[in-house]
């Protein structure tokens, strides 16, 4: 479903999808702008992960996947024989649902990717740290710990040095797997209005199922539906004035 805003920065065509015989996506194509929050709902097992994971090839790590179509980074093909994956997930970096930091100090795990990719400058590194943890919103409740377990940190504060470390190695897009379904309210919220401040800098695609999240933050919303892509377009239409049954039907809670 092509819409005309910004510039496209992910453009997938005919995407497919099979674990094993069971065809999990079921040709989903759709263009998502650059510096744009873009939300995707949909009842569990819909194909919403499944298809956040084709963008920085996540699903080339599970066995028995076969995926046909195209997913353009910048109108580069990601599954070309040519593309570097890591340098891909670099660029197209990952928030999960559980908060999954690294068993070592909460610098540490900013300072990962850089260190990784072989920085050496101590100085830089640290520069890069503070930024990011000020960026993720989690630098004043950490500046005293950055040396303690991150492991010792709250769930919230968890994600949030999560988020730190994707942005550490400055990606353009930021993928976010229903990234506060494991927190509490409060949490939640301050990584709404943290993802909301990141916006002018990054392009979000945030898979939720909280539908008050995804009308909230988000700019556009995607309905996906046992693999199909049902409906896409700006999310207020989305959810005041839908096209689709389906789609009325998911945000009016008739199923779901």
């Amino acid at each position: 479903m092509r819409l005309s805003t910004n510039e496209t920065i992910i453009e997938s065509n005919d995407i497919h999808l099979y674990y094993g015989k069971k065809e999990a996506l079921k040709g989903i194509s759709m263009e998502i702008q650059r510096n744009e929050i873009t939300a995707m709902i949909g009842p569990s097992g819909c194909g919403k992960s499944t298809f956040l994971r084709t963008i920085n090839r996540m699903n080339d790590l599970i066995p028995n996947v076969t995926i046909t179509g195209q997913v353009k980074f910048q109108g580069e093909d990601i599954y070309s024989p040519n593309m570097d994956t890591v340098e891909l997930r670099k660029k197209v970096g990952m928030v999960f649902q559980q908060p999954n930091p690294f068993p070592f100090s909460v610098f540490d795990n900013v300072a990962y990717g850089l260190r990784i990719a072989g920085m050496k400058d101590k100085k830089k590194i640290e520069t890069i740290v503070v930024e990011s943890l000020k960026k993720a919103a989690v630098w004043e409740d950490v500046k005293d710990k950055l040396h303690d377990s991150a492991l010792a940190l709250s769930g919230g504060q968890q994600q949030r040095v999560c988020i730190a470390r994707v942005l550490a190695v400055e990606p353009e897009i930021i993928l976010l797997d229903e990234p506060t379904s494991a927190l509490d309210p409060v949490s939640s919220g301050k990584i709404e209005n943290m993802l909301l401040s990141l916006k002018d800098q990054y392009t979000m695609i945030m898979v939720t199922h909280n539908m008050q999240q995804a009308s909230r933050i988000s700019d556009k919303t995607a309905f996906f539906l046992e693999g199909h892509l049902i409906e896409y377009g700006e999310t207020r239409q989305i959810f005041t004035n839908p096209q689709k049954k389906e789609t009325d039907d998911y945000i009016s809670g008739r199923f779901g």
